[in-house]
Formats: structure tokens, sequence, C-alpha cells
């Protein structure tokens, strides 16, 4: 009976003890709560910095001020993607915003997602992402050996052509010089009779336009709108060739830190985030379109057969670009 008695004796006081330490323990993460930072390479105000700091702000008030973030925008931490990867393994950074592109290079499965013409619509595009499709590639990221956690994806738009002379067939595009960013465009805009023209950079499109060096360029309407492109090239082609979503990423060394319950909060605030991110998204957009269309610039939007023309005309792209991706791209056609 004494035995049993002093072994319960025991057992009271190390759950005394272990509760204490714990009551400590909340007290101290609430006393000394943790600064993490958070690099964004777009400056203050823009639809990604907005959404940044939306998250910021959800993860203080979710954690009762365990976690705070500081957004830090306009790349005054590191301008680079290399740059923004190579901080988030170190862990000097907790959280940033990328495109997916870069990441494509590590989880290559993301390369089926920057296809051209793979997406009917901004709501075909964001039912795969929220579909089991993008699930996998996030945790693709996590798989990745990159040592960061994709928590979630940003919009960043539809890309479409613009140009100097009006573009309403495949034949427009003839002999086209189109600045393009990679190469995987570069062989797009041949496939369409055109020609793909890299090493110019976004800010240098319009003064290449206006000296005739280049006929057009491609982007979303807030880029066409906000770097003046929009003043030399009259004409904007609703294609939708490309849609390039991006992701908000972070330091798994920097979330093994914090608590559990506290990566779940941050989790959820990313999801919510993302919401945030595509409503702000959308408000530039329209911002951008009233601008652009108040200068009587004309917006041409491509028939079905033409639509259907630009879209055949990718057979070789896929191919090329798309062959070790059927499953995935078959997937996402199908996707409603």
């Amino acid at each position: 009976m004494r035995k049993i008695l002093f072994y319960v004796s025991i057992f009271f006081l190390l759950t005394i003890l272990l509760s204490a330490c714990n009551v400590n323990k909340k007290a101290s993460i609430t006393k000394h709560p943790m600064t993490l930072r958070f690099a964004e390479n777009h400056v203050s105000g823009y639809p990604t910095s907005l959404a940044d700091e939306e998250f910021a702000r959800l993860v203080e008030e979710k954690t009762e001020g365990r976690v705070k973030i500081e957004v830090i925008t306009g790349g005054a931490l590191t301008e680079t993607s290399g740059e923004t990867l190579e901080a988030l393994k170190l862990g000097d950074i907790a959280f940033s915003r990328i495109s997916i592109s870069p990441i494509a290079e590590s989880v290559p499965r993301f390369n089926a997602l920057m296809l051209p013409y793979l997406y009917r619509s901004s709501s075909h595009m964001w039912n795969v992402l929220n579909g089991k499709i993008g699930q996998d590639l996030l945790d693709d990221v996590e798989r990745s050996g990159l040592e960061i956690m994709a928590l979630c994806y940003y919009d960043a738009g539809a890309r479409n052509f613009y140009s100097t002379k009006e573009i309403n067939s495949l034949a427009d595009m003839k002999n086209l010089r189109i600045r393009v960013q990679n190469q995987m465009m570069v062989d797009m805009c041949e496939a369409l009779g055109a020609v793909g023209v890299t090493g110019i950079d976004m800010t240098a499109v319009r003064s290449n336009i206006e000296n005739g060096i280049i006929d057009a360029a491609e982007n979303n309407w807030p880029t066409y709108q906000s770097t003046g492109d929009y003043t030399s090239a009259k004409y904007y082609v609703l294609d939708q060739h490309n849609r390039i979503p991006e992701l908000l990423i972070a330091s798994k060394k920097v979330l093994s830190k914090l608590d559990a319950n506290d990566v779940k909060i941050i989790k959820e605030c990313a999801k919510i985030a993302q919401e945030y991110e595509i409503k702000k998204w959308k408000e530039m957009e329209s911002s951008a379109e009233q601008i652009v269309r108040s200068n009587g610039n004309r917006i041409l939007g491509l028939s079905p057969s033409a639509q259907a023309e630009f879209q055949k005309a990718m057979k070789g792209i896929y191919e090329k670009y798309g062959s070790k991706y059927r499953d995935i791209i078959r997937t996402i056609q199908a996707t409603r």
C-alpha cells in the first residue's frame, strides 16, 4: 500500500512540474515574441506586397503576438531568386514570394504549369492549383532539397501580346519581332510565325519599340500599363498565352524553431493571404485596364477559331517541353 501511495505521489508531483514548465514556456514565448523577416522584391502597394502584409497581420493576430513578421519590400533584403533561396536555406530570412519558374529547376513538374495556352481562364487555373495537382506540387517543394516550404500560390495574371500592329489571326503574327523572357517563349513565337527576341530588360521594352528594334512584347495588364509600354504599342491582344503563378515560401530551418501549433497557424494564414492577393491582383488589373482604355488603345479579343489556331500551333512546344508531364497536362486540361 505504501508503494502505491509513493508512486501516486511521484506521479502527481511530476504532473505539477510538467504543468509549471508548460506555463513558463508559454509565458516566455508571449513575453519574448519572435520577429521573422519577409523578403519581397516588389514595391510596397503591389498586390503581392499587400498580401504579404496581410499574411503578417494575420499571423501576429492568430498567434497572439508570439510570431511577428516584418515585410521588407523593394528587394532590400535579396535582389535575385538565387539570393532569396540561399537566404531561406540558411535561415537568414523566414519568408519570401517567388515565381514558380526558378523553383522548376529543382521541382521539374512545375514546368508543366508554364506551357503556353494551358489554361482556359483564371478560374480554370485556380481550380487546378487549389486541387490535387496544386497541393502535390507544394509537397514536392518541401521534398526538393531546397530546404523551403511552399505555403500557397499567388496570382500573377495572364500574359498577353501587345504590338504596334493589329493582331486578329495567326497570319498577323508573321515576322513580328517580339521581346520575350526565355527560350520556351522564343520557341512559342517561332511556332506562331513570329521572331522571339531575348536580352531586353523589361524596363527597356518601350524604347526598343519606339526605336523600331522590336515590334511587340508580352506581359500582364499591370506591367503593360505601369511601364508605359501601352503608349508605344497600342494593340493589346487578349490571347492569355501564359499564366505563371507565384509561391509564398518559408524557410524550413526557421519554421523548425517554432512551436508546431504556430506553424499550423502560419499555414492557415497563408491560405487566407492567397485569396487576399487574388482579390488585390484583380483590382490592379482592372485599374490598369481602365487607364489603357482611356488612352484610346485597341483591346483585341481573338475569335474562338483564331484562339484554336494559336493553340494548335503549340503541338511542337508541348512535345519539346511537356513530353515528361503528359499525365499532368491531361489532368489539367480535363479540370473544369
